[in-house]
């Protein structure tokens, strides 16, 4: 293992088999704005995230998006790759970013050497289904504004004096291809909250300052 792939996986927050996997890869480093994985494409490599920020989403044939999730360092993608079939989306950069690039055989030999390994790899792929199929059914049973209080509410990570603030600095465009809307329903609907007091832009960031009330 190279001294900067040491250091990059300590900074990251790797699990042990994680960490273990990333030793096996190559390190490379990419702009901001990287299209790492097509959707369509047939893949035959995992992204293990060791710095930056990425953005996994499709885009219909009227270049329509929808946002599936930002990950952060500690994460891995495209491991789709497995069965050689085509991407089942896109990733692209949101910043610079450096990964270590596992090749499909190089996993499977892994797996091999670590079968344990495989349980958690399942597991994974079980959360991201789950949230998936929340999204769905969100998206034919939900309304906009729950939608969007919805994913408010994931975002928010609880601080010491009670609010909840997103960290990342999320666009009204970024939350309205999450949730399936247009981004002027994005702008009214926190506009509003934001009159209402429910939140507040600190350093354009989002920040909820009591509970989000059930309906518009």
């Amino acid at each position: 293992m190279s001294t900067e792939l040491a250091h990059l996986i300590a900074a990251a927050g790797f699990t042990d088999s994680v960490r273990a996997l990333a030793a096996h890869g190559d390190v490379r480093r990419y702009r901001k704005g990287t299209i790492l994985i097509q959707e369509g494409d047939t893949g035959d490599t995992v992204f293990i995230l060791l710095s930056g920020r990425v953005k996994v989403y499709c885009t219909d044939p009227n270049d329509k998006e929808i946002t599936f999730g930002l990950f952060g360092p500690g994460e891995y993608f495209g491991e789709m790759a497995l069965d050689g079939g085509q991407r089942s989306a896109s990733v692209v950069t949101q910043e610079a970013c450096a990964c270590a690039v596992v090749s499909r055989a190089n996993l499977l030999a892994f797996i091999a050497q670590r079968p344990e390994f495989s349980l958690e790899l399942v597991s994974k792929v079980i959360r991201r289904l789950r949230l998936a199929t929340r999204d769905a059914r969100n998206l034919a049973f939900i309304g906009v504004y729950g939608r969007i209080t919805q994913c408010l509410d994931d975002l928010a990570i609880p601080q010491a004096d009670g609010t909840r603030r997103i960290q990342e600095r999320i666009t009204h465009l970024d939350i309205a291809s999450r949730v399936g809307c247009s981004r002027e329903m994005v702008s009214r609907i926190l506009k509003d909250l934001q009159s209402g007091a429910y939140l507040r832009i600190v350093e354009r960031r989002i920040v909820l300052v009591g509970k989000l009330p059930q309906r518009w």
